[in-house]
Order: C-alpha cells, then structure tokens, then sequence
C-alpha cells in the first residue's frame, strides 16, 4: 500500500528508517534506531508500522508514487527527446536510487524489494511503464517519435533496462552515465526520420 501523501509522524519515520538502513543495512537497523531517528518512541512506532518489513513496504510504496509523478513531469517538459528521456530515467530513480548506489548496504536493500516487497515493486514498475506507455502514444500521435512496436513493449523495455542498471553498476555516478547512454540511444531509436 502506497502513502500518498503520508502524514508527518509517518513521514519522519519512513525517513529515519531510510537513513538507518542506507547506514546499517536492513537487517542490522532496529526498531529502536527507527524510532530514536524519527524523534518518537518505540510505542509510538508501533502505533504506525508493524515492523521493519511493514516500514521498507512503506518506503516502497512511496518511492512509486514519487517515481511516477517525477516521470510524468520531466516527459511532460522542455527539451529533446533524449533530454526528457533522460530527465524521466534519472527521475524514476529518484533519491532512491542514489541513496542505495551510494551504500554498503544497496544491494541488501535491492534485494529486499524481491524478498518483502515484490507485488508492490511489480505493480509501481507497471505504473510507471504505463506513464512512459501513454506519453510514448501520445507523441507517435502527434508525430513526435517513431515507434518500433507497441507503445507498452517499448514502455516496458525502458523500465527493464532501468532496473537492470541500478543492479549492475558499482556507483552513482556510472549510474547516471549509464542513464545518459540509454536516454542517447532510446532517443536516437524513437526519433522519427
């Protein structure tokens, strides 16, 4: 269940447990760590999450919902096509992205979308390959791009390959040149000749 727009108490805590496991790892962040970051007490968090898998679901779901609102956005901006693509792919990551990449413990919390999260990781990479999808359709009716095959294939490619390169790059900063390669050869791909 995504929180959109969780409330303050929430808020904080889901930033305190965000902080914790980029510091500590998932498995080595208590409840108390959570707690003691997000200025409440360990009751009190209670009050709010379950536990740690209860907050990470949190975290998830609220990384899509900013996700798809920030690639709505830049798709939606000024600029080339490969500068939009660009913007919605560094967008999709988010934070998030260079939280986790710039971690000891990234791969650890990658891993644990799969193993605690995975309907809602599956279903806000749906949603996001449904806002390049729309936006892809618009612009081939407009004449704007020039598509290869349905507008939800190449959607999904996009969200693929995203995820297939936050899993295999050692840093941000190749990340996000990994990104402009992509958005280079996406772009080239989709402009109309």
């Amino acid at each position: 269940m995504s929180e959109n727009p969780p409330d303050p108490r929430r808020q904080a805590i889901l930033e305190s447990a965000a902080r914790a496991f980029t510091t500590y790892g998932f498995r080595k962040t208590s409840m108390d760590d959570i707690a003691r970051g997000a200025g409440v007490s360990r009751p009190a968090l209670y009050l709010h999450y379950r536990n740690k898998d209860d907050i990470y679901r949190g975290l998830v779901g609220l990384h899509y919902d900013h996700a798809a609102q920030a690639v709505a956005a830049a798709l939606a901006g000024a600029g080339t096509l490969t500068e939009r693509l660009g913007a919605a792919f560094v967008a999709q990551g988010g934070e998030v992205a260079e939280m986790m990449l710039s971690s000891p413990h990234g791969m650890e919390l990658l891993d644990m979308g799969t193993a605690t999260a995975a309907d809602l990781v599956q279903a806000g990479e749906a949603r996001l390959a449904s806002v390049y999808a729309d936006w892809l359709a618009r612009m081939a009716a407009e004449g704007r791009v020039s598509l290869t095959g349905p507008a939800q294939e190449i959607a999904a490619t996009f969200t693929a390959a995203l995820k297939g390169i936050k899993c295999a790059v050692p840093d941000y900063p190749t990340y996000q040149a990994r990104l402009d390669q992509l958005a280079a050869l996406m772009g080239a791909a989709l402009t109309p000749r």
